[in-house]
């Protein structure tokens, strides 16, 4: 991989960045997600957005935060990847 191909580089930081997971309903999904992305940089709940699938049964939870390095992104996935009841990231 040369230098300009790098993931890393692909972001100017620090930068606005929304996570969004999309799991199984209600409110225990939603708190997992947020603490996993408060565990790494700071969330504030009025960033926080979360919209029912059609049927009720999933929704997904988008998060919005200010990440100042590579690193905190990656993190903060690996965090997500370990939610209870996590379908899909975005």
């Amino acid at each position: 991989m040369t230098e300009k191909n790098r993931p890393e580089d692909l972001l100017e930081f620090p930068c606005d960045y929304q996570f969004k997971a999309v799991g199984m309903s209600g409110e225990a999904f939603k708190q997992a997600v947020v603490a996993a992305v408060d565990r790494h940089v700071p969330v504030c709940l009025d960033v926080v957005r979360c919209r029912p699938s059609g049927q009720g049964t999933y929704q997904s939870v988008s998060v919005l935060v200010t990440l100042h390095n590579y690193q905190q992104l990656t993190a903060i996935y690996a965090e997500m990847r370990r939610v209870s009841g996590l379908k899909m990231l975005l």
